[in-house]
C-alpha cells in the first residue's frame, strides 16, 4: 500500500505542478492529496513537500489547522473562473462548456469550504 500511495503522491504533486499553469488543473487539491498520501507511506517526501519553500507554508498552515490565506483562495478563483470563461467561450459544444462549468463549480465549492487563515502564511 506505501508504493501505491507514494506513486499517487508523485503523481499529485506533478499534476498540482502542471496545474500552475494549466488553468483547468488545480494546483491546491493535488498538492493537498500528495500530502495526504505521504503522511500515510513516505515520510521523508512528506517532509520534502512541507518544508519546500513556494508551497510549503502553505500546506504545513493546512495540516495544523490554520486553512489558506483569503488571497491565495480570491487568487486562485479569480485566475480559475477567468481561464474557464475564455474555455467554455472558445468552445461551442454544449456538453463541453456544461463539462467546464461544472468542473469550475466543483473546484470552487472545494476552495471555499477549505478553512481560511487570517493572515500570511507562516514561515
Amino acid at each position: 500500500m506505501k508504493i501505491v500511495l507514494t506513486t499517487v503522491g508523485i503523481l499529485a504533486i506533478v499534476l498540482g505542478v502542471i496545474g500552475i499553469f494549466v488553468p483547468l488543473l488545480p494546483t491546491t487539491p493535488f498538492l493537498l492529496l500528495a500530502a495526504a498520501c505521504f503522511a500515510r507511506s513516505n515520510k521523508d517526501m512528506h517532509n520534502w513537500l512541507l518544508n519546500h519553500r513556494l508551497f510549503g507554508s502553505y500546506l504545513r498552515n493546512y495540516e495544523e489547522g490554520r486553512g489558506i490565506p483569503f488571497r491565495a483562495k480570491v487568487l486562485a478563483l479569480v485566475l480559475m473562473w477567468s481561464s474557464l470563461a475564455y474555455a467554455a467561450w472558445r468552445y461551442e459544444s454544449l456538453w463541453l462548456r456544461l463539462l467546464i462549468v461544472s468542473t469550475g463549480a466543483a473546484v470552487s465549492m472545494f476552495l471555499l469550504r477549505l478553512p481560511t487563515s487570517s493572515g500570511p502564511p507562516s514561515d
